[in-house]
């Protein structure tokens, strides 16, 4: 436990073998339950997981540091029909797919484990080794403190952590910031692609675990569900660890998924927040303001084509007015949209 709260982690794993046996030994004493859930990996990844939990049980046993008892036994429909869940060895619950389902589908697994076992609070942690284990308490305390019901890592708020991250990983990162700003709502949020997170019992159970994204936008995809219930977010300053592991990220495939899962993540929360649990004119200032914008910009293209065919037709001054109304409208909502969540965000330096 720590500070009185049961604390699970969810590793998923795909093709770690060699370094998430590390990742399982080194994990601190406070935590409760480990949910290792292999991906269908084609290396050794599954037995490395196995011995890894005997290993630590032993260690445990041998310093009398038995895991606490945590609330339900686990084995519901919505779990075992995706995945086999084996007896705990030790606080480490070994978790087989039945098919790979990638990584969003990894976390979904360890979080319905988590949710049906009551823990209180339930961390993220890579099998890669790029995460800093010591850092974990700075992730739990604004959970356990009731200051946040969802706490992630921010690898962008320090100059030294910043430098430390590869440069076209940077860029990407710079990039879908600012899309999952526009799509979640929390403004201030930034490294949506942290997988180092913990979140509240009452944040878990309140979200649709059921679809949540299954791709590696899922962290992205969280953070809409999160703010749609109204839930606080605290961004951490955290280090990365950049080691030997190999990224199986895609990015052919990778970008336009995930760009277009945040299109209509965004639309979905106008739609559920502003307009069917509430009613907020910012919906209607997104809404008017893209399709202005989108029909001002399409009236200068088609000014300068009729330019360019010679046609004498001119419409390019109005068309620019309607854009700039367009874009003027936008602008309005993303303030508006800014200040609704003001209050549920919070950055930790």
């Amino acid at each position: 436990m720590y500070r009185g709260a049961t604390i699970g982690v969810v590793i998923p794993a795909y093709n770690e073998e060699g370094f998430v046996g590390d990742v399982i030994r080194e994990m601190p004493s406070a935590v409760d339950r480990l949910y290792v859930i292999d991906d269908q990996s084609t290396d050794g990844t599954w037995t490395e997981i196995l011995e890894a939990a005997r290993t630590d049980a032993q260690a445990r046993s041998a310093h009398n540091t038995a895991s606490e008892p945590l609330v339900a036994d686990g084995g519901a429909s919505a779990l075992t029909t995706r995945a086999s869940v084996h007896d705990p060895i030790g606080r480490v619950v070994p978790i087989q797919h039945r098919e790979n389902r990638g990584a969003g589908g990894a976390i979904k697994t360890g979080y319905l484990a988590a949710l049906e076992d009551g823990v209180d609070a339930t961390v993220t942690v890579d099998a890669d080794g790029q995460m800093d284990l010591s850092q974990l308490p700075r992730l739990l305390d604004p959970i356990v403190e009731g200051e946040a019901d969802y706490a992630k890592g921010n690898r962008l708020l320090s100059t030294e952590y910043r430098a430390a991250m590869p440069r076209f990983r940077f860029v990407g990162n710079a990039i879908l910031t600012f899309l999952t700003k526009i799509a979640s709502g929390y403004w201030k949020t930034m490294d949506p692609q942290n997988g180092y997170t913990a979140i509240s019992h009452d944040a878990l159970a309140a979200v649709d675990l059921e679809n949540l994204y299954e791709y590696y936008g899922y962290c992205n995809d969280l953070l809409v569900k999160l703010n749609v219930q109204g839930m606080r977010v605290a961004d951490v300053a955290m280090p990365a660890v950049y080691g030997d592991e190999e990224s199986s990220i895609t990015y052919s495939d990778y970008i336009p998924k995930v760009s277009t899962m945040l299109l209509r993540n965004f639309l979905w929360r106008l739609k559920t927040k502003y307009l069917v649990l509430d009613f907020h004119p910012l919906a209607l200032f997104y809404l008017i303001g893209a399709g202005t914008a989108a029909a001002g910009v399409g009236g200068v293209g088609l000014s300068l084509l009729f330019t360019l065919l010679g046609a004498g037709v001119s419409i390019a001054q109005t068309s620019t007015v309607v854009a700039l109304v367009g874009i003027t409208l936008l602008l309005f909502a993303m303030v508006f949209d800014m200040g609704e969540s003001e209050q549920l965000e919070h950055q930790i330096q």
